[in-house]
């Protein structure tokens, strides 16, 4: 199966590449690799806001990364000129804004880590991962997650 009929399978149409917020790139490619900015999550266009712990549980934090991993999908397909040309998900770094006693992260970014997997296989989306908590994000937002992929 192509990654679009997965897309497709999926019901996800990827967005375009999103314009950042403030001074730095959606992407930066040197060599093989491009390094995909950090990306909120958001509904209704708007960022998701909310606090892993105190005002949403996990499963709506999976819901929020999930949402993130479209938007970097989209962002890598731009980047590489098509998610064919992508060798390998290399990396994925995910910030939990949370309480101070929320111990979940890694599975809030599950949402994100499953469906790269989904989408790309997992020879190419299995990656390596790091997963944290912080006191705050830009916007109030629940999750925010950067990507390193290899490309073809």
């Amino acid at each position: 199966m192509s990654i679009q009929d997965r897309l497709t399978a999926l019901g996800i149409t990827l967005p375009e590449v999103s314009t950042p917020a403030a001074a730095y790139l959606p992407f930066v490619r040197t060599g093989s690799l491009v390094f995909i900015s950090g990306n909120i999550a958001r509904k209704d266009g708007k960022a998701w806001v909310g606090q892993l712990g105190t005002s949403m549980a996990t499963a709506e934090g999976q819901l929020a990364a999930r949402s993130i991993a479209i938007a970097l999908l989209g962002t890598l397909n731009a980047a590489a000129g098509g998610l064919e040309n992508v060798a390998r998900v290399v990396k994925v770094m995910s910030q939990v804004n949370s309480s101070p006693t929320y111990t979940e992260h890694h599975l809030v970014t599950n949402g994100c880590s499953e469906l790269l997997v989904d989408v790309l296989g997992q020879t190419v989306g299995a990656h390596a991962r790091s997963a944290f908590g912080v006191a705050q994000l830009p916007m109030g937002a629940c999750v925010e997650i950067e990507l390193i992929a290899e490309l073809k």
